[in-house]
């Protein structure tokens, strides 16, 4: 997925730091393969409807992408960026144990918002520690993060039945589960120090610069994708809602979820064969036009094996494009900005995800599935705005210039 860089003389790699990176993915995304699936599950056993689940869901997105940039600013100048890990497992644990004690919309909003606040930098640090092993040590990203999605398959696998037993009331307990894990993850992920700025270039990214994080080139680049991927907003919000109206089984939504994530975790897995076949443009461009495909079938009542087979396109709307982004925010920034960086990606991608789940309570309220067509149209926009970018991209007759465009 990223190239790996060439280790450095007389720079040892922390102990075991592709395993505890891995572990550090898996604590994460085991809240997320229970709350993604089902937290709106246990929003509807509440009686909440279309649009007051769309808010309490969008609310946290819109918070964290203010918390997430400035907490990466500043994860990029303490000792370790692990510390940040504690105290955002710690705090979202708190928020987790809270929902104990409401009931109520306007309690349910306010608390969750703050989860979303806490919780949001967890995944972009961690993120930002793995790239930085592939830039000091060469390990391969693709490796590390592929567990991460390994992790989300089986707790969502587990979620469906604990959902299929016992209802959606087993939610939260799996979410406070979860969160301890991240919080005691935070003492196992590698300690690598602060990041710092190299003399040693990799030798297959590009040179890259110091003001990159303001090329217009990157930024519409990462707006573009956060558009593109706000679209898969109304199956996020709606999906396991929709699929239990059409008779679907605990275990089946999750396995709906799960074979979404499994091909992720196929791509992850070619993410190096990948990365020497094709260039990340050409990943990005081909995984925003299949997303505008998804979302005009999804509509259509395909049953379970249907949807199993639609599902798969995750592997190309997401992890093709998350691939491809990746490799794009390597090729342009340094390692001073790398937790920046992935701040800056996140807070556009946050920022608009919000946006259009917000948007998609009231969507699903007034066209019901017919709404997926309006996903459609975003994921397209999205991918004019990434050709635009692509043209934004400086062709210079330089080394550096040619090696920018193979990226």
């Amino acid at each position: 997925m990223i190239p790996a860089t060439k280790t450095l003389q007389g720079e040892a790699a922390p102990p075991y730091f592709r395993l505890r990176t891995a572990l550090s993915y898996c604590a994460p995304l085991i809240v997320n393969g229970i709350a993604l699936p089902f937290f709106p599950v246990w929003l509807a056993g509440l009686s909440f409807s279309d649009r007051e689940i769309g808010l309490i869901l969008a609310v946290p997105m819109v918070v964290r992408v203010l918390v997430v940039p400035i907490v990466g600013m500043l994860a990029d100048r303490v000792q370790e960026r692990a510390t940040v890990l504690f105290w955002s497992g710690a705090l979202s644990l708190l928020t987790a144990i809270a929902l104990y004690w409401t009931s109520d919309f306007w309690p349910v909003l306010l608390v969750y918002g703050i989860q979303g606040a806490t919780y949001a930098p967890y995944v972009p640090i961690v993120e930002s520690i793995a790239v930085s092993g592939v830039r000091r040590w060469g390990f391969d990203y693709g490796s590390m993060r592929v567990w991460g999605s390994i992790a989300f398959i089986i707790s969502t696998l587990i979620g469906g039945q604990m959902i299929g037993k016992w209802g959606g009331t087993t939610v939260l307990p799996a979410m406070v589960a979860g969160f301890v894990l991240t919080t005691l993850m935070a003492f196992f992920c590698p300690r690598i120090g602060p990041t710092r700025r190299r003399h040693h270039q990799p030798i297959d990214l590009q040179a890259s610069t110091g003001s990159s994080l303001r090329s217009p080139q990157l930024l519409v680049t990462m707006i573009g994708v956060s558009v593109q991927q706000s679209s898969h907003a109304m199956m996020y919000t709606f999906a396991s809602i929709y699929w239990r109206e059409l008779g679907f089984s605990g275990t089946q939504i999750a396995v709906l979820w799960c074979i979404g994530v499994a091909a992720e975790v196929m791509v992850f897995f070619m993410s190096r064969m990948l990365g020497r076949r094709f260039s990340a443009w050409t990943l990005i461009f081909f995984g925003s036009a299949v997303c505008v495909v998804r979302w005009i079938l999804f509509p259509i009542n395909l049953g379970f094996a249907g949807y199993f087979v639609l599902q798969c396109f995750h592997a190309c709307t997401f992890a093709c494009v998350h691939t491809g982004i990746q490799r794009r925010i390597v090729a342009s920034v340094q390692e001073t900005q790398e937790a920046s960086a992935q701040g800056t990606y996140f807070f556009y991608n946050g920022m608009f995800l919000g946006l259009m789940t917000l948007a998609s309570g009231y969507l699903y309220a007034w066209f019901g599935l017919s709404s997926y067509y309006i996903m459609s149209g975003v994921a397209a926009f999205g991918l004019a705005m990434l050709i635009v970018a692509r043209n934004l991209q400086p062709r210079s007759s330089s080394i550096g210039g040619r090696a920018s465009e193979a990226s």
